[in-house]
C-alpha cells in the first residue's frame, strides 16, 4: 500500500512538473502585449500599415500579402506561412531568419519574451 502512495505522489509531482513546462512555453499574452511595445513604433494591432504591416490576423497569414505594403522581394518570395515556429525563427534575428528582409530590427533573444509576443499577437484577430 505504501509503494501505491508513493506511486501517487511522484505522478502528481511529474504531471505538475510537464504542465509548468507546456505553461511557460505557450507564452502570457498579457505580458506578451508589453512586449509588444517593442513593434509598435512600425507595427499597428489592426490592418493600417504603417512602417511595417498590421499585425491584425498575423497568425496564419502568408508573408508578404497585407494589400497596400511594400514588402522586399525575400518576403514576398518566402513562402511563410506566420505561425508560432516562424514567428518565433522571425523575432529572434529577422536577418538571419530571412536574408534579404528589409525589416530594421535587431531581434528579442529572449525565448520568454517572444513566446510572450506571439500569444499576445494570437489574440490580433
Amino acid at each position: 500500500m505504501r509503494g501505491l502512495g508513493l506511486l501517487r505522489i511522484t505522478a502528481i509531482t511529474v504531471g505538475y512538473a510537464v504542465a509548468s513546462v507546456n505553461c511557460a512555453e505557450a507564452g502570457d499574452a498579457v505580458r506578451g502585449e508589453h512586449a509588444y511595445i517593442k513593434c509598435m513604433a512600425c507595427h499597428a494591432k489592426g490592418m493600417t500599415n504603417g512602417i511595417g504591416p498590421g499585425l491584425l490576423g498575423v497568425i496564419g497569414r502568408h508573408a508578404g500579402s497585407v494589400p497596400g505594403f511594400r514588402y522586399s522581394q525575400a518576403m514576398k518570395n518566402s513562402n511563410i506561412v506566420w505561425d508560432e515556429k516562424s514567428l518565433d525563427a522571425y523575432i529572434t534575428a529577422p536577418q538571419k531568419a530571412l536574408p534579404g528582409t528589409t525589416m530594421p530590427f535587431a531581434g528579442i533573444p529572449s525565448q520568454e519574451e517572444r513566446s510572450d509576443l506571439i500569444a499576445y499577437l494570437e489574440t490580433l484577430k
